[in-house]
């Protein structure tokens, strides 16, 4: 069984450099009346480099090149292997410093940066989405652009919010001074609404005409736990299927603030899902039993503490935390689910036994259980601002970005006018 499946598809520094923001994107016209449009990816969707430099990881380990992270990337770099660039992708963590979002760093002699930053060619997995835009007028790298971030990070980490920020802000004085509509997909959405409750009144006044959620993992999702025990294939969302792969991807997502912004938050979810199960001890785990879960063998002694801090850290349920701009949500619905697995025993870096060990499913969109689609409901409270919800029952949720009646509703919503909240 292959997470691809079951998502229906088929810091020396922190910083992440971004290329010069879309140096030459006015050599294309676009059309005068499209508002434009900024992509917010899913985890590990928009285009990473590392650069290797002198590493001091792994002796086995190539000392210097680069290689490149992004789901559907058909030739990660031979030279480094899989287990290779897990151990390299893996962060360090000081607990001396004061502030959480400054604990982390990459491996010494790894660097990293943004690959076409701002382009629609670092997102290749929505050239559908980009190529039905066109169809309708849109033009790709001038009114269509993409947010990458680091997808190993949370969006108060590495300038996420001031080079999105000054993304979106290019994006509309390029275009004639059309106020923006941001649109995410599965994790991208977290990141858009960070900023969307980062920014003042009068900015979004100014620079944001709505916001497309879809599939929006805002309060995270059962699966997650699971690849902090088992690991996860960044390349192409599987298990690892050896011992060693289990092990340095294991400890490479348990590294990864982002793996607990992504997990299903307790505060939502409750004990209403079992997220884990120990076959050795036939007790099963749901978010409410995040600590005990955080204290498991192989566990390091600071994960509890990184995961109390990133599970639930983007907030959105409550009126102080509502995006208050236009919003439209879409979900997909009616598609078994996982949530949770069975471990051999609750360990860190073991190879699944799925064949012979139960998993855990509920209704949702192949990838994110019901409780996550439906938890932005709350919007519809939001005073002065618009909130629709769209269910678009029996497609998965890496079809949704394609959907012809997504991208129908997307191209529509994008062509309203806002009305001015007073």
């Amino acid at each position: 069984m292959s997470l691809t499946r079951r998502l229906g598809a088929a810091l020396a520094t922190l910083a992440v450099t971004a290329a010069p923001l879309m140096a030459g994107a006015g050599t294309a016209q676009a059309a005068p009346d499209k508002t434009p449009i900024v992509l917010f990816p899913a985890f590990h969707f928009n285009k990473v480099v590392y650069h290797v430099e002198g590493q001091q990881v792994d002796p086995q380990c190539p000392s210097s090149g680069t290689f490149e992270d992004w789901y559907g990337n058909p030739n990660p770099n031979a030279t480094f292997s899989q287990v290779c660039r897990d151990k390299l992708m893996t962060l360090q963590y000081d607990s001396t410093k004061i502030n959480m979002k400054d604990r982390f760093s990459n491996q010494v002699g790894v660097t990293t940066t943004f690959k076409d930053y701002g382009k629609t060619a670092s997102a290749p997995f929505y050239d559908p989405m980009f190529s039905a835009l066109e169809s309708a007028g849109w033009v790709k790298d001038v009114n269509i652009r993409v947010a990458g971030y680091d997808n190993r990070l949370t969006p108060d980490m590495a300038d996420f919010l001031d080079n999105a920020k000054a993304l979106i802000e290019d994006t509309y004085n390029d275009n004639g001074g059309k106020p923006v509509r941001l649109v995410g997909h599965s994790t991208g959405p977290i990141f858009a609404h960070y900023l969307l409750t980062h920014t003042s009144d009068s900015w979004k006044q100014k620079y944001i005409q709505g916001f497309t959620s879809i599939a929006g993992n805002l309060p995270g999702q059962g699966l997650l736990y699971s690849t902090l025990f088992a690991g996860l294939n960044l390349h192409n969302l599987q298990y690892p299927t050896s011992v060693d792969n289990a092990k340095s991807s294991s400890k490479m997502m348990i590294s990864h603030p982002s793996s607990y912004l992504n997990a299903a938050d307790p505060a939502v979810f409750g004990d209403s899902e079992v997220v884990l199960a120990d076959a050795s001890t036939g007790k099963e785990y749901t978010p409410n039993d995040l600590s005990a879960m955080m204290q498991a063998p192989g566990m390091p002694a600071h994960a509890e503490a990184v995961a109390d801090y990133y599970t639930g850290f983007v907030k959105f349920s409550d009126s102080s935390n509502y995006p208050n701009v236009d919003v439209r949500s879409e979900i997909g619905s009616g598609l078994d689910t996982l949530v949770g697995a069975t471990l051999s025993t609750l360990s860190t870096g073991q190879v699944l036994d799925y064949n012979n060990l139960p998993v855990y499913t509920a209704d949702g969109d192949g990838n994110q259980e019901f409780r996550t689609n439906k938890s932005v409901n709350v919007w519809s409270n939001m005073i002065c601002h618009t909130y629709k919800n769209s269910d678009s029952a029996g497609v998965n949720h890496m079809d949704l970005p394609s959907n012809s009646g997504v991208l129908q509703r997307l191209i529509a919503d994008a062509e309203s006018a806002t009305i001015p909240c007073v």
